[in-house]
């Protein structure tokens, strides 16, 4: 297959822990063919088809250069076997712009995973809602008022940005309300901003577990991230442990229940968050923690989802 990425800057990859270097190398292992643009590379205009100007890629198995580039050209999304966006958040305008030009792809015939339209349409923090029986007691508002209403209901919170990843911008307030005011000020600017709250969990000292979906099934093992010292994240990109564990009982209850509907709405790698019994976020850009859970119990995750990836192209075309 001939595949193309769409992700951040590969000269930023820390190709250590990197998800889509490990897709990346599991495909070349195979010998599939790689190409790499960011979303600023993407075009269209009339008369033609989406276009990327992408660069063709080998792996040199060394680092820090852990590839080499091999040509640039313009191409066709619909030329290649897939198209693989993983691109990081926040999920702002520019990447709702993406999102279209991508399904203008797939109307063209281009197979991009996750499917555009289930992108757009599962926004991170969002999309939980959607199934309220799995989540914590949880506030979506721009109203300072409904923000302190729900602080004296359940009096140790969590409060964060909508578009927000890797922690930031998350705040926990107790019962004394300490600083309540100057965060709901800063996360919602004054009511012009849409805030998250929620219940504070203290299970999040047992981790924020990771359990990835591939093909609407779960992976066996979550990466569940661990606070350390002071810290109220679990993030690793705050600092948070990875420590892998078998799925609980009401892990594989949650990614059951939901899995199956994700997959069929197009979206072939989710990951969820949950923490003890509570799902938190269901996230669908570029899911991660393939490389820790992959070392940790010898479980290829990467190797599952070139399985699975493989087995969506060899499909008909999903409209």
């Amino acid at each position: 297959m001939q595949l193309l990425f769409i992700a951040d800057p590969l000269e930023d990859f820390k190709i250590a822990k990197d998800t889509s270097f490990a897709m990346m190398r599991e495909a070349a292992c195979r010998g599939h063919q790689l190409s790499a643009c960011e979303p600023q590379d993407v075009m269209w205009q009339r008369g033609a088809r989406v276009t990327a100007h992408v660069r063709d890629l080998t792996l040199t198995g060394r680092t820090p250069e852990w590839f080499r580039e091999t040509g640039r050209r313009a191409v066709a999304l619909a030329d290649f076997d897939a198209v693989l966006m993983r691109k990081d958040p926040p999920f702002d305008s520019e990447y709702f712009y993406a999102t279209h030009l991508l399904e203008q792809a797939e109307r063209e015939g281009a197979r991009v995973f996750n499917r555009a339209r289930a992108l757009r349409d599962h926004p991170e923090k969002l999309a939980i809602l959607e199934w309220p029986e799995l989540i914590p007691e949880t506030l979506v508002t721009r109203s300072a008022a409904d923000v302190r209403a729900f602080h004296a209901a359940h009096r140790d919170i969590i409060l964060k940005p909508l578009d927000g990843m890797g922690g930031m911008g998350i705040f926990r307030v107790g019962p004394d309300g300490l600083n309540l005011g100057s965060i709901i000020e800063t996360l919602n600017r004054g009511g012009a901003q849409s805030l998250m709250v929620q219940r504070y969990l203290p299970e999040i000292t047992q981790g924020d577990k990771r359990v990835l979906l591939i093909a609407g099934e779960p992976v066996p093992y979550a990466l569940a991230r661990i606070p350390q010292g002071s810290e109220i994240r679990g993030n690793l990109a705050a600092g948070g442990k990875g420590v892998a564990q078998a799925l609980s009982a009401r892990d594989l209850e949650i990614a059951r229940t939901i899995g199956p509907e994700l997959h069929r709405r197009g979206l072939l790698l989710v990951g969820l968050d949950i923490i003890g019994d509570c799902m938190t976020e269901i996230n669908v850009t570029s899911p991660t923690c393939f490389q820790e859970i992959t070392a940790q119990t010898g479980f290829d995750v990467a190797a599952c989802f070139i399985d699975a990836l493989e087995a969506a192209v060899s499909q008909p075309k999903q409209t």
